[in-house]
């Protein structure tokens, strides 16, 4: 049976994390957190104060490195079964979400493993000990309103979107004071992330009259806003804080491509930025696509009021206004010229190609394809090559 699930609640506008002070009723929180630019912008400090204004306890499980391992993941999880907070808290990038949606799982089931969860939708019923609240700092994942958490295996380099209802956040908080703080850099690459979510989620074989208008809003409102973001336009921060939760809301009901498949192995193998991948694979993804759905992507481009007379020139019109973007926020064009080597790209094509068809977002891609597919996409986006199959 088709579904759309969301947080019950979402806060959102400067200062909106003052709304924690109506958090009533529970008494300890969790905190989770990456801990450096939150400590260091004073967001942390003012979140516990809330906090305990609320009459809460709090503890602070800091450090979640980017990407988090398997392993930090099992050390919060023991972390939170000594401290039993009725409350998760998670504030940062979509590290520490992701981070702590997974801690959450092991704190109400310590007696699972890793692989007891990886298989998409098979989680048990949570909320049996906490209620989670996520509060994002980055404009891109949307992982505060999302079903997915993304957790890497560092013995295998591979990263495992995990998937279920059950860790969608009960509130999500969008202080659009705390995206404030982002580098340029991060700006881009979360932007763009973004704008694979709202794409991906507007031809994904779940997509819906549900998840439609939202990915429609969250692509108009990036590409008018992304630009003055990164260029530090303080309106346009804040707009993109909110166009990348309508993402979220989007495709975490409409489900994801191949752009997010190849993105998770070739982010982990290469060391790049997640958004970075999604940049670069993104033209070539959708060029692949258009054979099955061109009419589709033809009206976004319609709403973008990019030109052409035909639905492929409006494609080939969507590709190169993708691509444009990524040339005004500093983000190269192939993977070559971020800085992976043709040594590195050669020696592990395979690899990633074979892990990407396996992974759960190739499923809901609307396009059906093979390892082979993909090898052959990673290849144009390595090189630069245009997609002609």
């Amino acid at each position: 049976m088709p579904r759309f699930t969301l947080p019950r609640d979402i806060y959102y506008g400067k200062n909106a994390i003052e709304e924690l002070r109506n958090l009533k009723g529970y008494k300890r929180a969790m905190i989770v957190t990456g801990g450096s630019s939150m400590q260091k912008f004073g967001f942390l400090d003012k979140l516990e104060n809330v906090l305990k204004e609320a009459g809460l306890e709090t503890k602070v499980f800091e450090g979640v490195e980017p990407d988090p391992s398997v392993e930090t993941v099992m050390k919060g999880a023991k972390a939170m079964q000594e401290f039993e907070p009725d409350v998760i808290i998670s504030i940062g990038g979509g590290s520490p979400i992701d981070a702590a949606k997974a801690m959450w799982v092991f704190y109400e089931y310590p007696e699972l493993t890793f692989e007891d969860i990886k298989t998409p939708f098979s989680m048990p019923k949570l909320r049996k000990k906490a209620i989670f609240v996520a509060i994002p700092s980055t404009s891109g994942t949307a992982t505060e309103v999302t079903a997915f958490s993304v957790i890497t295996d560092y013995s295998t380099k591979i990263k495992y979107p995990l998937a279920d209802f059950e860790i969608t956040p009960d509130i999500a908080i969008l202080d659009s004071s705390i995206p404030m703080t982002m580098p340029k850099t991060l700006v881009a690459h979360t932007g763009m992330d973004a704008m694979t979510h709202a794409l991906e989620a507007y031809v994904a074989s779940a997509r819906s009259k549900f998840s439609d208008p939202l990915a429609m809003e969250a692509i108009s409102m990036i590409f008018d806003n992304l630009v003055d973001s990164y260029n530090g336009d303080e309106e346009a921060r804040g707009e993109m804080h909110i166009a990348q939760c309508l993402a979220g809301m989007a495709f975490s009901n409409a489900l994801l491509g191949i752009a997010h498949s190849i993105a998770h192995k070739t982010g982990a193998q290469y060391n790049l930025p997640h958004g970075c991948c999604n940049a670069i694979l993104l033209p070539h993804v959708i060029k692949f696509n258009s054979k099955v759905c061109m009419s589709r992507y033809a009206e976004v481009a319609r709403k973008l009021g990019l030109p052409g007379g035909t639905e492929k020139q409006l494609v080939d019109s969507l590709i190169n206004a993708i691509n444009e973007l990524n040339a005004k926020i500093g983000i190269a064009p192939t993977f070559k010229e971020n800085g992976v080597s043709e040594e590195l790209f050669k020696s592990t094509v395979d690899f990633i190609a074979e892990n990407a068809a396996l992974d759960p977002c190739t499923g809901s891609n609307p396009r059906k394809c093979t390892a082979e597919d993909l090898k052959k996409i990673i290849e144009c986006a390595y090189y630069g090559k245009v997609v002609e199959f």
